[in-house]
């Protein structure tokens, strides 16, 4: 690892349970930026803090919203260029060719005549960029940018769709972060705040216990076997050294059928009629951290159903589910859509009857061009 580049970061529990995720950015010799979700920015936090480091910890949190009156402002704007004309935008906003950089390498780029930070990405398969620059530099970059996309299709893409590339390119954002239980993480619970993202969040779903515990995740359950290595200390070592990985439970793409899809659509219009879970779209996780049951033929129970849309490219409904190893891809389970006993008390849960969903065990990533662009171990399934 070295300067202009970035990693996708996975810390674990010294349990070798799954705290969260995101990417790390190593933009100068002593300066390294953690862009992705609270849990893990959490704990990077809370070891700085205690952990007699010589480190320096500026926030950057995002905006609640994004209102054009510009009552929020930020130190960074940051804004991703994807799809299969994406490259051209680029090279139409630098003024000539720029160099494809191999995967998640860093660079720079030309944009309305400020020099633009880049990294090389690919959110759906095709060369894309994510970039970023000072926030008071943020509308001029952004005008620029559509206006150079207007040729080629580009349009901006906001808060409801952005997640749908999610479902297709195979990242599961939100497991719980396995921090409630154990000893040697007391001391990370008592230095959150009251108001954190740990303290605050909700879990929805079919999947029911009263063991916290029995909704932790490890690295291989959540598709980052490959970026398992011991070849150096961090910790949950020891745990997840002791597990065998072919016996972990394993990601897959859950394709729902069409026709259980339509009746779940059809009961919002039948007042006489059973009503099953609103599926919003094209995101239809209502909680946090989302578990839904997965089970087979008999009803036992063999995954977990966790991040669940629709995807517009696919014309499919879609779930990210981790799953027992030895069930094939083409196999048909169902997923136990909605919660029991009519639905919690949650804000985001109307009234309604479970419903046992088809679906069929699919490859992760579900679309065929991101399969087969990704680098391996980034998004596939171990």
């Amino acid at each position: 690892w070295s300067v202009n580049k970035a990693k996708q970061y996975v810390p674990t529990t010294p349990y070798g349970h799954v705290i969260g995720d995101g990417i790390i950015f190593w933009e100068e010799e002593q300066s390294f930026t953690y862009v992705g979700r609270a849990p893990a920015s959490n704990w990077l936090r809370y070891h700085a803090a205690t952990g007699g480091y010589d480190v320096e910890i500026e926030l950057d949190d995002r905006s609640p919203m994004r209102p054009m009156g510009k009552p929020v402002t930020r130190k960074e704007w940051r804004f991703q260029i994807q799809g299969p004309n994406a490259w051209a935008v680029i090279e139409k906003l630098h003024g000539g060719p720029l160099e494809q950089l191999k995967f998640f390498n860093m660079s720079t780029m030309n944009i309305a005549g400020k020099t633009v930070k880049t990294l090389r990405h690919g959110m759906s398969g095709a060369p894309g960029l994510e970039i970023w620059g000072p926030y008071a530099e943020q509308e001029e970059i952004r005008a620029a940018i559509l206006e150079a996309g207007k040729e080629f299709g580009l349009i901006a893409c906001g808060s409801r769709a952005y997640p749908s590339n999610t479902l297709e390119s195979g990242w599961i954002p939100s497991p719980l972060p396995a921090i409630y239980t154990g000893e040697k993480l007391k001391g990370f619970r008592e230095w959150l705040a009251a108001d954190s993202y740990e303290a605050t969040g909700s879990i929805g779903g079919s999947f029911v216990s009263e063991n916290i515990e029995d909704y932790y995740l490890n690295p291989w359950e959540l598709g980052y076997g490959n970026f398992v290595k011991f070849d150096h200390d961090f910790h949950g070592r020891d745990a997840l050294e002791a597990l065998n990985p072919a016996e972990q439970r394993k990601k897959v793409t859950l394709a729902w059928h069409p026709e259980d899809m339509a009746k779940i659509m059809a009961s919002m219009f039948n007042p006489d009629g059973e009503a099953y879970k609103f599926f919003d779209v094209p995101l239809a996780n209502y909680a946090s951290s989302n578990y839904d049951r997965v089970v087979d033929a008999d009803g036992k129970t063999v995954g977990l159903s966790m991040f669940t849309g629709f995807s517009y490219n696919e014309k499919q409904a879609l779930s990210l589910a981790t799953v027992d190893p030895e069930i094939p891809f083409g196999t048909e389970l169902h997923v136990v859509w909605g919660e029991e006993n009519g639905g919690t008390k949650k804000t985001t849960v109307e009234p309604h009857k479970q419903l046992n969903v088809r679906v069929i065990v699919s490859p992760v990533p579900y679309s065929r061009v991101a399969r087969e662009t990704y680098a391996e171990g980034w998004r596939t399934a171990r």
